[in-house]
Order: structure tokens, then C-alpha cells, then sequence
């Protein structure tokens, strides 16, 4: 696996602050994002942000402005002594953003969907020191992240990011797309230099949401947000909805609680060690327990064997189901997970009734009682 560079910015980012990245979701008039850039920076934008090329899913829809706008979010970021980020979703797009002046490219989402866009992308950045984030495929595919994270790294691009925004879901709920939130956390279980920014507007698809989403981001300690702000979202051409205007951007921020990682304080840090020694603990015990129960799986799979008798019994799956999820429910536990969690443990206890029913050793039994003989003895 390519090794996933470590934070370098190149702009003066204090570890100890979220990068705050913001600006409209599209640049539509020169006047509106130097504007919308503008009131982004007055709120603590370390970061402006202005879509040029849209990749919109109909196609009436706005598809942004395209190589005519790429002057105006450069002229904002001098304006204000920002850097400027833009979405690139080709080659041409790398070429035209690096010649108009842009300090800082992403992949979108489609894009990072298409291993062949992102190596188009990668080959022509051969060479080229600029940062690049890579927002998550649209489908909650972490290999395919840590693929597009990896082509451009191998291309030689020192300085990476990662942006969740997260999943499409046939059927939205209260988030625009499904923030599963164990993706992000396992990339950066295994990359845990890599910046990861989170962005609430694409989540929520809800402005009234946004801040919720920064908090929790921060509580699960990511590294910054990336925020699209209009100077008149109302009107905006593009996402209206999810957009906060200037003002609306420092109400949100200033709503949220910087917590820390770690703490130095002995009596904290004492407490803490005890709680975790009793979760230590009852870790080992659910693991032992269910160790336990699939060796009874297990028997229950011999004699199920030896009986001729299917591993699926519906109606008994059926009620131990219902009746687990209840006692889950009792317990305190959320209902999305106690149904995960007995799914699981029925998954693998299938398995392992599978694997006593369905062995060489099993087969060969079966066969040679029969009368057939070992399946390779040779007549």
C-alpha cells in the first residue's frame, strides 16, 4: 500500500485550530464570490472554496460557469490573502485551475467513484506540488477512497486530504446523503496523519442542520469543515438549501465546542483508566459469550447434519429475531443497532453450521455410507 503523506499545507493552518475551507457552492457572477469569499474569510476561513465545474445528475440543471469563472475565485483569494480550492473532474480542469493561478484541488465524489478519472487526473498532476483532497465515492466503498488516495500519491503529490461528505442513499432521510461515520473513522484508523475534513453541507443538504454535523465532526475529532457559503443563498443556483450566508457561518461556528483528544489532568485521566478497564473487561466477556454460543451453533449444525434437516428454519429465525431486538431495546441500545448486531451474530452463526454441514470431511462421510466410496479413490 502506497504510504499516504503527512499535513503540509504550505499555508500558515495552527494545529490546534479545525480548518475552516468556505465559499459558494458556485461561482455564478464575479461580484457574488468575491462577495461570498469575502464575508467567508471575515468569519475565519482559512480556505476559499467556489465551484467552476459542476457535475450535476439532470441536465437542465446549473453545471457552473466553467473556465470563466476561475479568474474570479483566483481574484478572491488575492483580494483576501486566502488560498483557493476548486473541484476538478479531468485532466483539462487540472491544466486550466493550475495555469489561472488555484492553490488547492479536489476530487469529487463522482470522480473518485471512476478509478480511470482519478488516474487521468493523477498522471497529469505528475510533477506538480499542489494539495489535493479527495472527497469519498458516492457509494460507501472505503477501498475505492483509499484507491483514489493512493493513485495520487503515487503520482508524486506530497501534500493529500480527505473530504467526507457522506453516502447517497436511494431514499434520503433527515441527511441529503447518509453520514456513515465508520468509514471515515477506519480511514483514519489506518492513515492517522491524514487529514480529514468533513463536509456538513453536503450531509445535510440543510443549512439548520450544519452546525450539528461540525460538532459531531469535532467530537470524533476530524480535522476541519469544509462549509459552502453564499452571500444570497436563497438565490443560489445550485444546492440553495444547504448554503449559509456569511453571517449565518460565524452563528454556526460560534455554536461549537472545541473539544480535545487527551487531557492532562490526573484525576480525568485516573476515572478514565477504571471506566476503560471495566469496558476492557466486558469486551472479553461478550467475545467469550459468543464464542460460546457458536460452539452450541456448531452442535446444533451436527445434528441438523445428521438429521437431514435445512441450517434455515424461518419462522424460529424469524422469532428469535423479533424477540432479541426487543431485549436490545430494553437495554438502552439503538434499534438500527441491535438489528446490525443480531444480524451479525446470525450471519456467522450460519457459517458455522455451514462449515459443519457442508465440509470435504462432511461429504465424504455421507458419500462413503452411501456406498459411493471416497470421491477420489481411483476405480
Amino acid at each position: 500500500m502506497q504510504p499516504i503523506p503527512v499535513r503540509q499545507w504550505g499555508w500558515p493552518i495552527p494545529e490546534n485550530e479545525h480548518i475552516l475551507i468556505a465559499g459558494p457552492c458556485s461561482a455564478e457572477t464575479a461580484e457574488q464570490t468575491l462577495a461570498s469569499c469575502q464575508g467567508a474569510a471575515r468569519q475565519g476561513a482559512h480556505i476559499l472554496r467556489a465551484g467552476i465545474w459542476k457535475p450535476r445528475t439532470r441536465p437542465e440543471a446549473f453545471a457552473g460557469i466553467g473556465e470563466a469563472g476561475l479568474p474570479w475565485i483566483v481574484e478572491a483569494g488575492q483580494v483576501t490573502g486566502k488560498p483557493v480550492a476548486i473541484e476538478v473532474a479531468s485532466a483539462r480542469h487540472v491544466e486550466l485551475a493550475l495555469k489561472a493561478g488555484v492553490d488547492i484541488l479536489w476530487i469529487g465524489a463522482r470522480s473518485t467513484a471512476n478509478p480511470f478519472t482519478v488516474q487521468e487526473i493523477a498522471d497529469v498532476l505528475r510533477g506538480v506540488d499542489v494539495p489535493v483532497l479527495i472527497k469519498n465515492p458516492v457509494n460507501p466503498d472505503l477501498d475505492l477512497w483509499i484507491g483514489a488516495l493512493e493513485r495520487i500519491a503515487l503520482a508524486g503529490v506530497s501534500r493529500l486530504g480527505a473530504i467526507f461528505r457522506g453516502f447517497s442513499v436511494y431514499k434520503p432521510g433527515i441527511y441529503r446523503n447518509a453520514p456513515m461515520w465508520e468509514l471515515p473513522i477506519e480511514l483514519r484508523r489506518q492513515f492517522p496523519t491524514l487529514d480529514i475534513i468533513v463536509d456538513p453541507s453536503h450531509i445535510t443538504g440543510n443549512r439548520s442542520l450544519i452546525s450539528y454535523i461540525a460538532q459531531h465532526a469535532i467530537d470524533l475529532d476530524f480535522n476541519g469543515f469544509m462549509i459552502e457559503t453564499h452571500i444570497d443563498p436563497d438565490h443560489a443556483l445550485s444546492d440553495a438549501a444547504q448554503q449559509l450566508t456569511p453571517d449565518q457561518l460565524g452563528e454556526a461556528l460560534s455554536r461549537l465546542v472545541h473539544r480535545r483528544p487527551s487531557v492532562d489532568d490526573p484525576e480525568f485521566l485516573a476515572n478514565l483508566e477504571a471506566l476503560r478497564y471495566d469496558i476492557d473487561n466486558l469486551d472479553q466477556e461478550i467475545i467469550r459469550s459468543l464464542g460460546q454460543r457458536m460452539e452450541v451453533s456448531r452442535e446444533i449444525g451436527h445434528f441438523k447434519r445428521d438429521n437431514e434437516v435445512t441450517i434455515l428454519q424461518m419462522n424460529r429465525w424469524s422469532n428469535i429475531f423479533e424477540s432479541r431486538v426487543q431485549t436490545a431495546l430494553q437495554a438502552g441500545l439503538s434499534e438500527d443497532f441491535a438489528r446490525d448486531l443480531i444480524q451479525a451474530i446470525h450471519n456467522e452463526s450460519i457459517r458455522q453450521q455451514g462449515g459443519v454441514m457442508n465440509t470435504p470431511a462432511a461429504v465424504l462421510a455421507k458419500e462413503t455410507t452411501a456406498g459411493m466410496g471416497p470421491v477420489n479413490n481411483p476405480t
